[in-house]
């Protein structure tokens, strides 16, 4: 049996964090879907096809990775996509709670899939999204946390 995961988020934008969990999940699974989300909840910096279109091109040494971007339930997605693992990132004790109960709504809604949590490596627990861009806003330096053409395409959102 062939294990597709599912990797949802808004990354907006990607971090080299998002890329660890990523680097590593393909080497546990047989293919991992990093899947975008719209997020009616968040107004992003960038557009969904602006996100979708920097982790493809952050991404292409993994050969079983692919992206794509979503606007639905996160269970109907993984359905659509043949997802039986639905993979998310653990910082820090913070996000627990929240994944907590994020992975048993969709355990409810769908309980053939199942919810696998990895950490980031030390040196990028503390990396987030929002940090990022409020870095990048205020001109800070945040190439060491994101992968270069991210670093390129922040510097010109806020120029």
């Amino acid at each position: 049996m062939q294990i597709i995961a599912i990797y949802p988020g808004t990354f907006d934008p990607i971090t080299n964090g998002h890329l660890d969990i990523v680097a590593r999940a393909s080497k546990l699974y047989h293919k991992v879907i990093v899947a975008v989300a719209v997020n009616r909840g968040k107004t992003p910096l960038f557009s969904l096809d602006e996100r979708v279109a920097l982790v493809k091109s952050v991404i292409p040494e993994f050969t079983n990775v692919e992206v794509i971007g979503f606007d639905n339930l996160l269970v109907e997605c993984a359905k659509q996509q043949g997802a039986n693992v639905i993979l998310r990132g653990l910082r820090a004790v913070s996000d627990f709670e929240y994944e907590f109960q994020l992975a048993g709504m969709n355990r409810r809604l769908a309980p053939q899939l199942e919810t696998m949590f990895l950490t980031p490596a030390e040196q990028y627990e503390f990396i987030s999204s929002t940090m990022i861009r409020e870095i990048a806003q205020l001109k800070g330096d945040v190439s060491c946390f994101v992968p270069d053409a991210v670093n390129q395409r922040l510097i010109e959102k806020f120029n």
